[in-house]
């Protein structure tokens, strides 16, 4: 039987009440080898089929997570949790060395499944991983401490993020969209006074319906198809590829060209212009309060910026600001009243979003881009 191989890493070693466990750094390459068969098993874990859960790999997240690596400051700065035997393992107190077996089914993996599923195909530069080794963990403690870590936290909104996005030193998608949204909400004027929730948070003002997140991603997906690609674009000081005019019309990127020429204020003013429009044709609807009418509300929110696109366009000038008058023209068109923004006839979600949107793109005669 040939010698096993081995890895070796610096680690110290922590003692707390769950027991004693090592913190350790080691290169991106030995996390994914030793854990490969943890993170490929299609069938629960031991420690979720334990609990009486099954969290399989979410291949959305990880093609997210192998995208993220790549970028020129991508980070996973809170550590992977693994499960080892004893038996694989040999701690040198005196030189703070651990000695691992070098096999694919060493370790089993507590927490950080899709992060070292992501880095399974990383071919970029060095990439280390904070590691925390428990030894010998018997299942009822490893399931413990996986659902204090996945079933307790306390998960960030999406809006709390994209604002974030406001102390980033550099242009990027995110962060002019969050500023559009933010502008809309503050400004004397806008048809979006004091209706976003800042950070996805209410703080109590009578028509506050629509969350940041839901504005930044409605707006954002009209700048790019990879906010994320371009905003590394961007740091790396490389050049974005503007939107031709077959992308502009086909894959709804309108607002590219603005966003490279660095002109925002017409994003925002274009975005402005259209829905004072709609606030002007249906007054009653966007200043209701009153439960179950959707206009001013996500369900109309969401339908009235898909049928941005096709208003925009059909007016033929992308690059071009539209005043509230031009936008006006083709809500005239529109038959529906004030009260036929209800979620009985417009149910909330996609559904209700999608026949909103089919039925004012038929009433305003317009066929849709797709």
């Amino acid at each position: 039987m040939p010698e096993p191989e081995y890895i070796f890493f610096k680690c110290i070693e922590v003692k707390q009440p769950i027991g004693t466990f090592y913190i350790g750094t080691m290169n991106f390459g030995q996390v994914t080898f030793i854990s490969y068969a943890d993170v490929r098993r299609i069938e629960e874990r031991d420690v979720e089929r334990y609990i009486g859960i099954q969290r399989p790999l979410d291949n959305r997240r990880v093609a997210e997570l192998r995208e993220y690596v790549t970028t020129v400051d991508s980070s996973f700065p809170t550590s992977v949790i693994l499960a080892v035997k004893s038996e694989d393992v040999e701690y040198d107190p005196e030189n703070g060395i651990m000695r691992i077996v070098k096999n694919t089914e060493t370790a089993k993996i507590i927490d950080g499944q899709h992060r070292i599923a992501g880095l399974l195909k990383y071919q970029g530069a060095a990439f280390q991983l904070n590691v925390t080794l428990f030894v010998d963990m018997d299942i009822e403690d490893q399931a413990l401490l996986f659902a204090t870590i996945n079933l307790k936290q306390t998960k960030v909104s999406k809006s709390l993020a994209y604002d974030l996005f406001e102390f980033a030193s550099l242009r990027s998608p995110q962060k002019t969209c969050h500023n559009i949204a933010k502008l809309l909400n503050i400004r004397n004027g806008s048809p979006f006074r004091n209706r976003i929730k800042i950070l996805g948070r209410a703080t109590g003002k009578e028509l506050e319906h629509l969350t940041q997140a839901t504005v930044v991603e409605r707006v954002m997906s009209y700048i790019s198809l990879d906010p994320m690609k371009d905003r590394d674009a961007i740091k790396r000081n490389d050049r974005l590829a503007r939107a031709t005019a077959w992308q502009e019309k086909e894959e709804g990127l309108f607002f590219r060209n603005m966003f490279i020429d660095e002109k925002d204020e017409d994003i925002a003013l274009t975005i402005w212009n259209y829905f004072t429009s709609v606030a002007t044709r249906w007054r009653d609807a966007w200043n209701t309060s009153e439960t179950g009418f959707v206009l001013n509300r996500t369900t109309g929110f969401s339908a009235l910026m898909r049928l941005l696109a096709d208003v925009y366009l059909d007016i033929g000038k992308v690059g071009y600001v539209p005043s509230d008058v031009e936008f006006s023209e083709y809500f005239s068109r529109c038959t529906l009243a004030d009260t036929d923004f209800n979620k009985d006839r417009f149910v909330p979600g996609t559904g209700g979003q999608t026949k909103l949107y089919k039925e004012m793109l038929e009433q305003m005669k317009l066929k849709p881009r797709q």
